[in-house]
């Protein structure tokens, strides 16, 4: 963020869209700014990829009364949507640069233009009966020259300026040897401060460190009571923070001493679903959804002694908010306003198990815009 929000009081929502109502069980899977924040970005049950403007009166500090807001493109894939992201160097003022890579189940790398909704280009990873394997978890380098590719057990690397089948492979498991990250790498984060740095989770429930420069692994954390599910550097690259499935901890890791834990975050997930986090610009705060709906936030700055863990601190949570009326899966903190971005929802079975009457399920698939001001 250009500046840092005011995290005091309880935020306003400003806006909503429920066209994620239309479908049964059409729940939401994240949801991800622009890098210029012009625009938000959606995944969902529907294997669909959405695309929402920022409501023209925010840009004029209007907050009231805003319309809910609808989709301006779709982009649809043919299998589940595994990740998605932006390229880092989007800017709407330069359309080449508009540009967004998603991965699905037997579906190559797409990359999307976020003007059009047009398919690019591709970026092909084959297996060893050269069939095409489908990448489970995607990031850009920071300058965007790289797109690193996770698969089970196994990094690859391409050059964004070739699409095709050329990449850099790089093993994470030597079955040989029987050491490295084993799993599928789950989630993928470029350090913010060295561009050949790069940190890598699996459902293996292990961290590890690689660089584009060496074929070696740096480093592996252990940690987590479930697989991997999301890591994000701090801006100055001194931490990173990483949750998991079934885990009600974010841990903050200290990169200033590999292997400590400074401290947790404690939040409520009780699926194997994708929870995400995110934190402001400066590091102070810390946000992420919960399993009952609600939303929290930390400031990294206030800390308790946490005895009897591995890790030095405890966070104290800020202040929490009623967010959604089911699982919030997705936060996302605007660049330059004081607002933020929140998904909800999870699988549902049609009728309510637990009732003998067998009542439908009240689904609750919702995006909704807080503002902190």
């Amino acid at each position: 963020m250009g500046h840092e929000t005011d995290f005091s009081r309880p935020p306003e929502l400003v806006s909503c869209s429920e066209e994620f109502n239309k479908k049964e069980n059409n729940f939401l899977k994240g949801c991800k700014w622009a890098p210029d924040g012009s625009c938000l970005l959606t995944n969902s049950e529907d294997q669909c990829l959405r695309l929402f403007n920022l409501p023209e009166k925010i840009y004029n500090g209007e907050i009231q009364n805003l319309p809910p807001i609808d989709a301006v493109l779709k982009m649809f894939e043919s299998g589940t949507i595994y990740d998605y992201c932006w390229y880092p160097g989007m800017s709407s003022a330069s359309p080449d640069t508009c540009c967004l890579a998603s991965t699905s189940k037997n579906n190559p790398v797409h990359l999307w233009d976020a003007f059009t909704g047009e398919l690019r280009c591709t970026y092909r990873a084959y297996d060893q009966a050269d069939e095409i394997t489908s990448a489970h978890s995607l990031a850009f380098s920071l300058d965007g020259n790289k797109l690193f590719c996770g698969f089970n057990k196994m990094l690859r690397i391409f050059d964004v300026s070739q699409p095709g089948r050329f990449c850099t492979e790089q093993a994470t498991y030597s079955k040989k040897r029987k050491n490295g990250q084993s799993g599928i790498i789950s989630c993928i984060a470029p350090s913010p401060v060295d561009m050949s740095l790069y940190a890598a989770g699996s459902y293996s429930k292990e961290i590890a460190f690689y660089t584009t420069s060496s074929e070696s692994m740096l480093c592996m954390l252990k940690g987590h009571k479930g697989g991997v599910t999301h890591i994000m550097f701090s801006s100055d690259g001194t931490k990173l923070y990483s949750g998991g499935r079934k885990d009600p901890e974010i841990l903050c890791w200290d990169l200033r001493d590999p292997g400590t834990v400074l401290y947790v975050a404690t939040r409520q997930v009780e699926t194997n679903q994708r929870i995400y986090f995110d934190l402001s610009h400066s590091g102070q705060y810390l946000i992420s959804g919960n399993h009952d709906g609600t939303i929290t936030i930390w400031d990294t700055s206030k800390t308790s002694d946490n005895e009897g863990t591995n890790a030095r601190y405890s966070l104290l949570s800020h202040f929490t908010y009623s967010g959604h009326t089911d699982t919030v899966n997705g936060v996302s903190l605007h660049p330059t306003f004081p607002l933020v971005a929140s998904s909800s929802g999870q699988w549902h079975s049609c009728i309510d198990e637990d009732s003998e009457d067998n009542v439908p399920v009240n689904y609750s698939n919702d995006l909704r815009l807080w503002w902190f001001q």
